[in-house]
């Protein structure tokens, strides 16, 4: 028994940290290609950074999905959508107060509470089907193609006038091939940790797997606020949610339909009230301060206890 109990921790440890290094890597590359292009701060964080940053969100979900395990796949989601709102965001203006885009609160912000919207009438039976993850699939395409042309006017001169480099592309490619590896280590070790523990997969997969696949954001959002990057910052967690509801599990329920448990509806449910809340916050002043931040941690925690008790 311990020895399983210690074989799986090893497992879930490497997993996170392979999806560590390997997003940071796919990030590094591909915001340098997109600077390299003159592609605007606000839209590099809520396009290139935040998809990047949600690689392991993707590809632990569609990995879940793949191999029956229905409840890691949505917890994942909706619990990576918590951490990002709540620990990721709430954390990084702990550090420093985040003056935000004016665009993010009006536009994206709102989008992000539909969409969490739409997860939550496709979860009213519980069920995720092929037609309804093309739908979110759809919508993906319509929220990068809004922002293509919002940042038309926007674009400058590139950032950074060297010529492309073949190291950018490798690093980009490397690093997605490590989160792949990576996230199939993690579902195992999480499934494994759940059986192990006597918790439900859905428990596991909205907390651990959940911050697991979250500490890109938090390593990129901490790195942008400290920079003075708040645009980088803010951008990329309001755009990683967007993109792990539309591109994440849209794509994971046009591979695979899922069935999943109660408590995946009412995970949805309070991931609403995180993002109304985190939404409102941020249109208010503008700002993020650091007691708004509190409140937002303060969410985090009181889901993770809630998946523990089992809602």
């Amino acid at each position: 028994m311990v020895s399983a109990l210690v074989r799986d921790a090893a497992l879930v440890l490497v997993g996170v940290a392979g999806l560590w290094v390997g997003a940071g890597q796919f990030v590094a590359g591909a915001s340098r290609l997109a600077r390299r292009l003159g592609v605007s701060g606000l839209v590099i964080g809520l396009t290139v950074v935040s998809f990047g940053t949600s690689a392991p969100e993707f590809a632990v979900t569609v990995d879940a999905a793949l191999t029956g395990e229905a409840d890691i796949s949505v917890g994942n989601v909706v619990g990576s959508n918590v951490v990002n709102l709540g620990f990721v965001l709430g954390g990084t203006a702990l550090v420093r107060r985040l003056p935000v885009d004016a665009d993010l609160v009006r536009r994206d912000g709102v989008l992000m509470v539909l969409t969490v919207g739409a997860l939550l009438l496709i979860l009213r039976d519980l069920t995720v089907s092929r037609i309804e993850g093309a739908l979110l699939v759809a919508g993906l395409a319509g929220y990068v193609l809004l922002l293509a042309r919002s940042d038309g006017d926007a674009a400058g001169p590139a950032v950074d006038p060297d010529p492309f480099r073949r190291s950018d592309v490798l690093r980009l490619l490397g690093g997605l091939g490590v989160v792949v590896v990576a996230a199939h280590v993690l579902v195992v070790g999480a499934a494994s940790t759940a059986a192990d523990f006597g918790v439900s997969e859905w428990a596991i997969g909205a907390t651990v797997v959940a911050l697991g696949t979250s500490t890109p954001e938090l390593v990129t959002s901490v790195a942008a606020a400290y920079r003075g990057e708040a645009d980088l910052a803010a951008g990329n967690v309001v755009g990683s949610c967007i993109f792990n509801v539309l591109g994440v599990l849209g794509v994971a329920g046009v591979l695979q339909p899922l069935t999943v448990g109660p408590a995946a509806f009412t995970g949805a449910l309070w991931l609403l009230g995180v993002s109304v809340v985190a939404t409102v916050l941020l249109w208010s002043r503008r700002v993020l301060s650091r007691p708004e931040g509190v409140v937002l941690v303060a969410l985090n925690a009181v889901d993770w206890v809630a998946a523990f008790l089992g809602r």
